[in-house]
């Protein structure tokens, strides 16, 4: 079944890229199938190769007949155009609450609207799914407490709808493909006080219920331990993130730990592992055992609305248990291949997301290369200490194994000469026990590093070079805590005394995954970051895992084989670079896709690499998003950059330094380039992080003229005597003129008319390409720097359907009467640049 759902998969990802007509498909199915009939007696391996083929052309076919259509409802996007209107709805899943901007309180919440009444007073009925963000300063929090929403509660409240939107550079987040597998098809605004509830549920019962006791959970966690622990514990144990920081979630992926905040595939084989042993300890028979064990998982399942992970590991669990009542040996590849093959016939196109992979990527990995290898090494040696006072049992141990039994017998007869006889077999089985236990969970653990290097490097960008001794400790700490937590809820309900031991195992595990994770986490050698591998990078790299895969039933030496394999596959991808993809012998710039901030890459001839400014979020606010490590980084990793020669922050505008950390943190540039200073926690924090990771500082003034990777840089502002207010300022910003030979391209940040008139007077600048500045404003981009500079270019980093109205059309204007064409990234997402010496060609639909 492993194998007929690797085929299935094979043809899903040929079907994607290899478009044939169906009946091409179907013709091949029935003509594998009948040759694997014909030759089944005949050459019956032969004849399962050709069965598999039969399983390829049935992904494929799959894949390509399904039709590709939502499933749910999308009207609402007719309305969503950020004008406000009435909206009635009910909610679908509870709010959650998180700090927003300084004093400000957010929640947010999904709903299946029932109705829209527009700004004219026509009411259209719709039945969308929304996300919705619910604002409230402090002022109204204090008069009027924010109220938060639950599941069936119907609410009628003043909106702005907006349809969800990507930051559209190669690499980027599909974030509307993520919000519409969750029937989300416009996002919102409104604030807390413009909310009326209304009579009448909106929900089914079955869902009230469930989020009822969803609720009950969570506020008994809240109860029995202090905030951060129940913080943990929420996410951990049921799925509730709520409360959980950006840090917190960085330390755990840092560390390679993440899956334990989560929950996943492990908190569901720890649940059923702890319920089944138990129930067959309080002599409860196998089959009633099982039954049980799997309602449990169904149930947890179905109160942690984590969604796809968790079901994905109660059907393997299922499985897997329900086949050991029917075959004598467990098959847990068996089981994980009828999972796989029964998920990707209901919905092929699971397959291309890094939660399937990952998921059965990680069984594959513990099923099929580690717990092989365990049983004919370390499993052999635990036979050694059964029947201890057994020579017939000694007989029949293999050799070596009998060996090391009588070794352990003799090194227990020195002991018993000062503890006794009993003691000493004590002493001796547990020390040897616990060793062989530990040097399992190593095995294990460093498999699954090596297994896993090649998802995580292509979809998170990181190598994990901390994993092994963080799982080492942190597993065995969450093995510990899930029964704890469990019983301590169980107990917690019936009394908060019955539950204190409980709780009290569940405080010493989740404080010391907490620090374990903390203490790691912040260890510079946690921060390994992997740009895109090449093709050839993921195709060795999935040959090597196939290969452990397969050699790991065959003889030791062979086994052994594929795990160096594999392990040199997980080296390449975490230490040998991808090249970067680039055009040699041209000046690239760069206009990324950051939305309402900028963000701009400059890539030289000879292939030195500059990032003018890392964008940030609009003024200050309180939202976990980080515009360097979720927009910046991904499209240089996607590039295959890996490290930066130079950072260039033009000013301390949060549009502008926002990102400037993580980009300063993930690609160690070895210069960062500043102009004025003004008093400002943005800067100082950026500053700080230079020194830290040995960056060196360089201010650049104006008249500065320097040599960059075979291009001239001209600094034209600011002069080390301009006046420096007490905050940053947009005239604050570090203007740069890049040239190589003939052509030439103008950087000026947020620089507004009083600076642009004193370069245009001063310097005269003339450029090939205009990168405008202050995002088009109507403050910015004079008639007297565009007369001198006659770009034939321009480029504007501006936010889809911004609110400040940019870029102006008196902007536009200008540019347009100077003759320049003129490129935006609110339409045009990512678009480069490239300055040959003589012309500038443009180019969009490459970077698409």
């Amino acid at each position: 079944m492993f194998w007929a759902a690797c085929a299935y998969s094979m043809g899903i990802i040929a079907g994607l890229y290899a478009w044939r007509p169906a009946l091409w498909w179907i013709v091949g199915i029935a003509a594998f199938v009948l040759a694997a009939g014909y030759f089944n007696r005949r050459r019956p391996g032969f004849a399962w190769a050709l069965g598999l083929s039969a399983f390829f052309f049935a992904g494929a076919v799959h894949l390509q007949m399904r039709q590709v259509s939502r499933s749910f409802d999308t009207s609402i996007q007719s309305y969503a155009d950020r004008q406000e209107l009435t909206l009635t709805a009910h909610t679908i899943h509870d709010g959650k609450l998180r700090a927003g901007a300084p004093g400000e309180t957010r929640q947010s919440v999904d709903l299946e609207a029932e109705s829209i009444q527009t700004a004219n007073g026509r009411v259209v009925p719709v039945h969308s799914g929304i996300r919705l963000n619910i604002y409230a300063s402090a002022e109204d929090q204090t008069a009027r407490p924010m109220r938060t929403l639950h599941y069936g509660e119907r609410i009628r409240v003043l909106a702005k709808l907006r349809r969800p939107r990507n930051f559209r550079n190669p690499g980027a987040f599909d974030y509307e493909n993520y919000l519409a597998a969750n029937g989300i098809a416009a996002l919102g605004s409104a604030k807390a006080e413009e909310i009326e509830m209304l009579p009448v549920f909106g929900g089914t019962r079955v869902g009230a219920w469930r989020s009822r006791l969803h609720r009950g959970v969570i506020a008994k966690v809240h109860e029995l331990w202090p905030a951060r622990a129940a913080a943990l514990i929420d996410a951990m144990v049921i799925g509730e993130d709520a409360f959980i920081d950006r840090d917190t979630r960085i330390d755990f992926q840092r560390s390679g730990t993440y899956h334990v905040l989560v929950v996943s595939g492990m908190n569901v084989s720890i649940l059923a592992f702890v319920m089944f042993w138990a129930m067959r300890r309080l002599r409860i028979g196998e089959f009633p055992a099982t039954l049980l064990t799997i309602a449990v998982c169904i149930g947890y399942a179905f109160l942690t609305e984590v969604g796809a992970p968790v079901w994905r590991a109660t059907l393997m669990c299922a499985i897997y248990l329900g086949t050991r009542l029917l075959y004598r040996d467990r098959a847990m590849m068996n089981a994980l291949g009828a999972a796989a093959l029964g998920l990707l016939i209901i919905d092929p196109r699971q397959l291309l997301t890094a939660s399937f992979q990952l998921t059965f990527g990680c069984v594959a990995i513990v099923a099929g290369i580690a717990l092989p290898i365990l049983q004919r090494t370390t499993q052999f040696y635990r036979r050694a200490l059964g029947a201890w006072d057994s020579n017939a049992y000694a007989a029949t141990l293999p050799p070596r194994v009998a060996q090391f039994r009588v070794d352990l017998q003799l090194i227990a007869a020195r002991i018993a000469l000062f503890v006794g006889k009993k003691w000493a077999r004590m002493l001796v089985c547990k020390a040897a026990y616990f060793s062989l236990a530990a040097s399992e969970l190593i095995f294990v653990s460093a498999a699954m590093q090596m297994g896993l290097a090649l998802p995580m490097a292509f979809y998170f960008h990181r190598a994990t070079s901390l994993g092994l001794p963080a799982n080492l400790i942190v597993v065995p700490l969450a093995q510990l805590m899930m029964p704890a937590v469990v019983a301590a809820l169980g107990l917690g309900f019936i009394s908060p005394w019955l539950a204190r031991i409980p709780a009290l195992l569940a405080t010493f595990a989740v404080d010391g995954i907490a620090g374990s994770v903390h203490g790691l986490g912040a260890l510079r050698a946690a921060d390994l970051r992997v740009a895109m591998p090449s093709l050839l990078m993921v195709a060795l790299a999935a040959a090597a895992l196939v290969i452990a895969l397969w050699s790991a039933q065959r003889p030791l030496k062979f086994a052994f084989g594929g795990i160096a394999l594999l392990f040199a596959a997980s080296l390449m991808l975490a230490f040998v670079p991808p090249r970067p993809r680039l055009q040699s012998g041209v000046l690239e710039v760069t206009s990324i896709d950051v939305g309402e901030g900028d963000s701009t890459l400059v890539i030289t001839p000879q292939g030195k690499t500059l990032l003018v400014d890392a964008a940030g979020p609009v003024g200050p606010g309180g939202s976990q998003f980080d515009f360097g490590e979720d927009v910046v980084s991904p499209y240089l990793w996607n590039r295959g950059i890996s490290r930066l020669d130079a950072v260039a922050i033009t000013h301390g505008h949060s549009d502008h330094i926002g990102g400037a950390v993580a980009v300063l943190k993930n690609f160690k540039p070895a210069e960062l380039w500043l102009g004025l200073m003004p008093p400002s926690p943005a800067i100082e924090s950026v500053v700080k992080v230079a020194h830290e990771l040995g960056i060196k500082v360089v201010r650049h003034w104006e008249a500065d003229e320097f040599a960059f990777g075979g291009t001239t840089v001209d600094v034209l502002f600011p002069p080390q005597d301009w006046f420096v207010l007490n905050k940053p300022r947009n005239n604050d910003s570090m203007v740069l003129r890049v040239s190589f030979e003939d052509t030439s391209a103008l950087l000026e940040g947020d620089a507004e008319k009083q600076v642009e008139r004193r370069v245009a007077a001063l310097h005269h600048p003339s450029a090939s390409l205009l990168k405008v500045g202050h995002h088009g404003s109507a403050n910015a981009t004079t008639p007297e720097l565009v007369d001198s500079v006659k770009p034939q270019f321009a480029t504007i980093s501006v936010g889809y359907g911004n609110s400040f109205g940019l870029p102006r059309q008196e902007t536009l204007q200008h540019l347009s009467a100077a003759g320049a064409r003129v490129y935006r990234t609110d339409i045009d997402g990512a678009v480069s640049f490239y300055l040959d010496g003589h012309s500038v060609t443009p180019s969009v639909a490459a970077l698409h």
